[in-house]
């Protein structure tokens, strides 16, 4: 069954509603009300409600479109000429860009609780795992990683980027144990 397609106004306030969400849940995470999100967007919470269930479902749409944001970027980088510079590349990108946006971080770490809804990370995980696999066959990267474990230690940098006193030094240290032995830096 196809979605019914909305009128002109209702479009602009679903962007409206998603654009002060992504912004405010990239501050707060899910303890942001509602209610200041329909304020920031100009809109009643009603109107909040007709495009999204719950608070939940808001933060999912957000979310999945910045992961889906972030596949259609390694999918990019698959062409790349240097394989192994652009997973490494990527991955710094992904951990800079998500170190800033707590609903990115509580996300990638799986910590919201959600359990999000089915296919929700699929594409976001099916192109690092691709991106890692190239590298990794151009000899740049580590065979031991897998696409486990490469969710595990971007979740890892989020966290050190939220500890650590040198921005991005601990990132850079863990890049440095993801490269294989000839191609350390």
């Amino acid at each position: 069954m196809d979605k019914p397609v909305l009128r002109a106004d209702a479009r602009r306030n679903r962007a409206k509603v998603l654009a002060a969400a992504e912004e405010a849940f990239a501050v707060d995470g899910l303890a942001v009300p509602l209610d200041e999100i329909a304020r920031m967007a100009g809109v009643g919470a009603g109107t909040v409600y007709r495009h999204f269930p719950s608070k939940e479902a808001l933060f999912q749409a957000v979310v999945v479109d910045r992961l889906e944001q972030f596949a259609r970027e390694a999918r990019e980088l698959l062409t790349a000429e240097d394989p192994g510079e652009a997973f490494f590349d990527f991955f710094r990108r992904v951990v800079q860009q998500a170190s800033r946006n707590r609903a990115l971080c509580d996300a990638l770490a799986e910590t919201t609780g959600l359990g999000f809804k089915a296919g929700a990370g699929d594409e976001f995980r099916s192109a690092t795992q691709a991106l890692l696999t190239r590298a990794q066959a151009a000899g740049a990267v580590r065979e031991d990683i897998d696409g486990d474990d490469l969710r595990a230690l971007i979740a890892g940098c989020l966290a050190a980027e939220r500890y650590s006193l040198e921005e991005r030094h601990l990132v850079r240290i863990i890049v440095d144990g993801l490269r294989t032995l000839r191609n350390k830096t």
